[in-house]
């Protein structure tokens, strides 16, 4: 784990405010818990303060330090069902239906951070993935200039079996469905800048494909290829191949009988698979067969950070997903 260590000296310099929804969910309140005793972020939980109370003691916690957000009770609402009319006016959003839907701890959570009373939000636990990118979208938009937001995956390779002991990214493997040549840029795009933050180490991108430098010939080759130069017009300096199969992608001895002007030469971290169907289906096995660490899904591409939880998620998986989005908002600060 030593580039979530990395990762969490350095988040702890600055701990942002991140705010959860489901805080009432033993993994949830465990890993605020951790989270705000560690230093890696000032915690605010969100939901029924006597149902949070119980879980807390239910785990022998003592949250005295933790900030409690009742919707039914906080002293915020009135200026958060405000902003959300105005978010939303042009949807139909009065005042009335305002008030009913920050009685949904995901929402009241998502003006908290829309509101800047926290810096980032983390659920998913609970709400399904749907649900957690509604709301981030509708409420927190894309930031400036983004077109798409898109989510990855950092995999951890750590295990003694691992042929390289790094963290790489995989995108998008969450949200983007049939990603065209544009958006599958605006993907790898997204993905690059999550990479300088999260892997400490200048990115070397792989486009996969079922291809590997035009050794076939098919429309979905062609998007990609095509989506490669899109990136490399954006960032001219960056290491990118253009379609190649994963063991030239991830092997420098297969890069290079397979791929003589390779820009990576088979020590690529970011790769960006071409649909969400191939990127969903690769992250799992590599979890679940390969022993890789995933965390995530978590998205990229929005003005301020709100992350997703998978519904199996442990208090480990929460812990990091918090450190990473605490992360994030720092990065905003200072940007």
């Amino acid at each position: 784990m030593q580039l979530l260590d990395q990762l969490i000296d350095l988040v702890k310099k600055s701990p942002a405010r991140i705010v959860v929804c489901e805080a009432d969910d033993a993994r949830i309140l465990a890993a605020a818990h951790l989270a705000n005793q560690q230093g890696i972020a000032k915690m605010i939980l969100v939901g029924d303060t006597s149902r949070i109370q119980e879980t807390a003691r239910r785990l022998q916690l003592d949250i005295h330090d933790l900030s409690i957000e009742d919707p039914a009770l906080s002293e915020k609402r009135p200026e958060l069902a405000r902003a959300l009319v105005k978010r939303r006016a042009s949807k139909g959003m009065n005042e009335e239906k305002a008030q009913a839907a920050l009685n949904d701890p995901l929402c009241f959570a998502t003006m908290l951070v829309h509101c800047e009373y926290a810096d980032g939000s983390v659920a998913g636990a609970v709400y399904s993935t749907a649900d957690v990118v509604r709301s981030a979208l509708q409420l927190i938009g894309k930031a400036p200039g983004v077109t798409l937001v898109s989510s990855f995956f950092l995999m951890l390779l750590n295990k003694e079996h691992h042929p390289i002991q790094k963290g790489i990214i995989f995108s998008d493997c969450g949200l983007v469905v049939d990603p065209s040549e544009e958006e599958l840029a605006a993907i790898a795009i997204a993905a690059v800048q999550s990479a300088r933050l999260l892997l400490q180490t200048e990115p070397r991108v792989a486009m996969l494909s079922f291809s590997t430098s035009n050794s076939a010939t098919h429309p979905a080759v062609t998007k990609v290829v095509r989506a490669a130069q899109r990136v490399k017009a954006a960032i001219p300096t960056l290491a990118i191949d253009e379609d190649v199969q994963f063991d030239a992608a991830i092997i420098p001895e297969i890069a290079a009988r397979k791929l003589k002007n390779s820009a990576v030469n088979g020590l690529a971290n970011v790769f960006i698979f071409p649909n969400l169907e191939a990127g969903n289906i690769g992250y799992k096995i590599a979890e679940r067969l390969g022993g890789v660490t995933a965390i995530g899904p978590l998205l990229q591409g929005l003005d301020k950070p709100a992350n997703d939880l998978s519904r199996g998620c442990s208090t480990e998986d929460v812990f990091y997903v918090i450190a990473i989005t605490s992360l994030q908002a720092q990065t905003r600060h200072r940007s």
